[in-house]
């Protein structure tokens, strides 16, 4: 079975064009909506794993259905596809939930690559635009929350890789850096976030800022 898409934008030909696209590349397009209604609709249904979404769409906007979707299946990746690269569209986008984030002039390619890493647990971010966000969860996590003593201990090897994590390094990148598999940094992702009950690598890049976890061994990099 291919990853299941929603593909939500209400320009039916640029719609259309992203429906063709990934599609050919071994997706699975199980829905498609023009509307944040018609998206929301659709949405329980379709069950898509990612859903590739536009900001400016008719009510409710796209932020508003990445909320909901979210809420609806925390399991869910939403990926936005925008016209926009404004630092507010940006910044709410992904505090609403959103995993990734490509401007419309990516390339066929890049937003293939976006949808599989997406779908895989990993974020993504037009170039430029994560520096942005991880700069904004260092803002937002001034004065955050201590360790919660109560919370599951982590093993080393989840620390090291949430370190990376809260840099913005992908998993590409942290398993090349740790001599690991794609897989095994997947697992300890995932088995992180079970630890946390945390959702999603947004959250867990927020979470590990707030513990300051991207200022250590910095010598090491």
């Amino acid at each position: 079975m291919g990853i299941r898409v929603m593909v939500v934008d209400d320009h039916p030909m640029w719609r259309d064009a992203v429906e063709r696209d990934l599609q050919a590349a071994g997706f699975e397009v199980v829905g498609v909506a023009a509307t944040g209604t018609e998206a929301l609709a659709r949405f329980p249904a379709c069950r898509p794993q990612v859903v590739v979404l536009d900001l400016q769409i008719p009510e409710p906007t796209g932020v508003e259905v990445t909320a909901q979707v979210l809420a609806q299946d925390p399991s869910a990746r939403v990926l936005i596809l925008s016209a926009s690269g404004e630092q507010g569209d940006v910044l709410d986008a992904v505090k609403a939930g959103a995993t990734g984030y490509l401007v419309k002039s990516a390339s066929r390619a890049e937003l293939i690559d976006a949808v599989r890493r997406v779908a895989g647990g990993d974020t993504v971010f037009t170039p430029g635009l994560a520096g942005l966000v991880l700069g904004e969860f260092r803002r937002m996590s001034d004065g955050g929350p201590a360790v919660d003593p109560d919370q599951p201990a982590l093993t080393e090897r989840e620390i090291e890789v949430l370190r990376m994590v809260a840099k913005g390094m992908s998993y590409k990148q942290i398993a090349e850096r740790l001599v690991l598999s794609h897989r095994t940094v997947q697992n300890h992702v995932q088995n992180t976030l079970r630890k946390l009950q945390l959702h999603n690598r947004v959250e867990l890049t927020r979470y590990a800022i707030a513990q300051g976890l991207d200022d250590l061994d910095d010598a090491d990099d």
